[in-house]
C-alpha cells in the first residue's frame, strides 16, 4: 500500500483495487464540533428569551403578582389556591375599572362557616393575585352577615393558629392582612378572643420592632382591647408592658 500526502489528511492507495481512500485527520472534526457549539452558544445569548431575562423591561415592574388560577403551576399550588381552582370557594372575582369586588354564588349570610372562615383565613398567606384579594375580602364580608358571633366563636380554637401563621410569616403584606383580619374577628367575637390574645401578641411584640408596623400594631391593640373588655388589657399588658392603654 502506498501512500500520497494530500491537504487536510492522508490519501491510501490500495494495492490490489488501485483505489485511494481518503482520511482526513482526527483534528478536523473537533474543530467543527467547536464551531457548532459557538454558533448555538452566540444564537441563545442574542434570542429574545435571553435578552428579556439581561434586560428586563421598565413594565414588569408594574405588573402586580398574578397568576392564573385554572393554568398549569410551575410549583405544587396551596391548599387555599388548589380549592379555589376546583371552585371550593363559593365567590368570584369581578373586575372592576376602579375597584374589585366579590360575587357570591348565594348569600353569605346561608353559608356555613365551618370549614369557608378557616380556609379563607388560611388564604390571608397567599401572595398573588387573585388569591390576595379573594380571602382578604372574603373574609371580611363573611363576619359582617346575621349571626356571625353565633356561627365564629366555635371556630376559634382553629382559627387561631391560622392566624398566627399570618402574623408571622416574612411577607409584610401578609402580615398586614393577618393584623387586619384579626382586628375584623375581634369585633365579631369580642372577649371571647381574650383566652387565645396570648398566642397572638408576641408576634405583635417582635413587630413592633419595626417603625413601619408601629403604627397599625397599636391602634390595632387599642381595637383589641375595645372589644375584648378590661381581661384583653391585662393579658395585653403581659406580653407587651410598653402599651398604653385607651383608658389610661
Amino acid at each position: 500500500m502506498q501512500k500520497s500526502e494530500c491537504p487536510g489528511g492522508l490519501q491510501l492507495r490500495n494495492r490490489v483495487t488501485g483505489n485511494y481512500l481518503q482520511r482526513t485527520s482526527s483534528s478536523t472534526p473537533v474543530k467543527q464540533r467547536t464551531t457548532i457549539q459557538q454558533s448555538k452558544s452566540s444564537s441563545s445569548i442574542g434570542s429574545p428569551e435571553s435578552a428579556k431575562k439581561l434586560h428586563p423591561r421598565p413594565s414588569d415592574k408594574l405588573n402586580p403578582k398574578t397568576i392564573n388560577p385554572f393554568g398549569e403551576q410551575t410549583r405544587a399550588p396551596s391548599a387555599f389556591s388548589a380549592i379555589y381552582s376546583k371552585g371550593g370557594i363559593p365567590c368570584r372575582l369581578v373586575h372592576g375599572s376602579v375597584k374589585h369586588r366579590l360575587h357570591w354564588d348565594c348569600p353569605p349570610e346561608n353559608l356555613p362557616f365551618d370549614p369557608l372562615l378557616i380556609t379563607l383565613a388560611e388564604g390571608l398567606r397567599e401572595t398573588k393575585h387573585p388569591y390576595t384579594f379573594v380571602s382578604k375580602e372574603g373574609f371580611r364580608e363573611l363576619l359582617l352577615v346575621k349571626g356571625a358571633p353565633e356561627k365564629a366563636i366555635p371556630l376559634l380554637p382553629r382559627l387561631i393558629p391560622v392566624l398566627k401563621a399570618a402574623l408571622v410569616h416574612s411577607d409584610d403584606e401578609v402580615f398586614e392582612r393577618g393584623l387586619c383580619a384579626l382586628v375584623q374577628l375581634s369585633v365579631v367575637v369580642g372577649p371571647s378572643l381574650n383566652d387565645h390574645l396570648k398566642h397572638l401578641l408576641t408576634s405583635l411584640s417582635k413587630r413592633l420592632m419595626d417603625k413601619k408596623f408601629k403604627e397599625p400594631i397599636t391602634s390595632a391593640l387599642q381595637k383589641l382591647e375595645h372589644h375584648g373588655g378590661g381581661g384583653s388589657l391585662i393579658i395585653i399588658k403581659s406580653k407587651i408592658p410598653t402599651y398604653c392603654s385607651i383608658c389610661s
